[in-house]
């Protein structure tokens, strides 16, 4: 649509998430389809010159071009926003183009980001390679300390950026007190809340001021397709996020999503089926004499137990463990398995596995590694919608090869 857009229809947030998950943002044509319609189109057509004239002017609303904006996307933006309670969002490509660009928009050369150290790799690039090459400095700090935020603090700190639950260690951050040091520094916090999803965890209701999630993982659901979004403020999204991706072009195609559409519509039975079943899994591995450690936010003995209680509505589809023997084990355990496959994606309707160490953090050095505990026997599992008991049968017998 034309420059003018700002937020979504609200006219399912006074109901539950799952019925917001199905109709949130439907916008329907002149036939009266049921189904969300997938309009594969590069641009549109004008009645008359002025009307051409008035859309790129901002004074009549629709459509221009599908890079800025396209219907089937702004469904997609929409039912996010409904989801999350946020005023506004864009959609991106991927999940990496949201965080870049949710990261990169707002800042210029001179300013100062603070990031947890334990983030996925490719943020991790933005964070220490990318930002310096446009003057933008950066400090990472263990974000579990609240401390080492503050202290990282400077005049020129625009920025606070972090996951929560992390990746792959599946800490969790306290994101109202980190919210806190942000504002009174006066900064904003941006929240990658992917392996919490927005059935588990609301970081702008706890004072985040930005969401990003890759698509790509729970949201789609099933291994089709990519995807990224942006939530926060209109202002946000207009001031610094809706002219650059006009401009610079992550844009997401109309078809991938239509795909995220129908995924958000079973997003509620998938994320708590699968959220069920990891939690079983966690427990079952936990008894092994093979493993050394579980990692999993529903349990009592996660290391921040009161923050999840405190900021989550449940636990997590991922179960991060350690298996003992170290990377030989570890990929004993991973070549084992028969039903759980190897891969490095996320939040899918199958149930996956990947070895932190040489996929998703392989970029890091052993010693960056070794300080955010990614070991060589860690293994990060991704609940599907498999059976429990079916899943912990094959990561046991796989487990008996380690």
């Amino acid at each position: 649509m034309s420059e003018s857009r700002t937020g979504a229809k609200t006219g399912t947030r006074h109901y539950h998430p799952e019925t917001r998950l199905v109709h949130g943002g439907t916008l329907r044509s002149q036939f009266g389809e049921t189904s969300e319609a997938l309009f594969l189109t590069q641009g549109y057509v004008y009645d008359s010159a002025e009307q051409c004239a008035a859309r790129f002017s901002n004074t009549d609303p629709g459509f221009i071009y599908s890079r800025f904006a396209n219907p089937t996307v702004s469904m997609f933006e929409e039912r996010m926003v409904e989801l999350e309670g946020a005023e506004a969002a864009r959609a991106t490509a991927t999940g990496m183009a949201a965080v870049t660009t949710a990261i990169l928009a707002p800042l210029r050369a001179g300013d100062h980001v603070v990031a947890a150290k334990a983030m996925f790799g490719s943020c991790r690039f933005v964070v220490e390679d990318l930002l310096p090459r446009y003057g933008i400095t950066s400090t990472l700090v263990d974000g579990t300390e609240l401390d080492q935020w503050q202290k990282a603090m400077r005049p020129n700190t625009r920025t606070l950026f972090l996951e929560s639950p992390t990746n792959p260690t599946l800490e969790v951050l306290d994101i109202a007190e980190i919210a806190k040091i942000a504002h009174a520094g006066g900064a904003r916090l941006i929240v990658d809340n992917v392996f919490a999803t927005p059935l588990w965890q609301s970081p702008l209701e706890l004072g985040a001021d930005v969401v990003v999630y890759s698509a790509t993982k729970h949201i789609d659901g099933q291994g089709r397709c990519l995807g990224g979004v942006i939530l926060s403020s209109n202002d946000f999204i207009q001031e610094h996020i809706h002219n650059f991706l006009r401009q610079t072009g992550p844009s997401m195609s109309p078809f991938n999503a239509w795909v995220l559409l129908k995924g958000l519509e079973t997003l509620g039975v998938r994320v708590r089926q699968q959220t069920e079943s990891a939690a079983k899994v966690a427990d079952a591995l936990a008894k092994h004499p093979k493993i050394a450690k579980v990692i999993y936010p529903g349990r009592a003995d996660h290391p921040q137990a009161a923050i999840v209680k405190k900021q989550m509505r449940a636990g997590s589809s991922l179960v991060a463990f350690e298996v003992k023997g170290e990377r030989a084990a570890a990929f004993r355990t991973l070549n084992g398995l028969k039903l759980t496959r190897i891969s490095n994606n996320l939040g899918d309707a199958k149930s996956l596995v990947t070895h932190p160490t040489t996929t998703t953090h392989q970029r890091l050095t052993a010693e960056a590694r070794a300080e955010l505990g990614i070991t060589e026997g860690m293994i990060r599992f991704s609940a599907g919608l498999e059976h429990a008991d079916d899943l912990i049968e094959d990561l046991y017998t796989a487990l008996e090869k380690a």
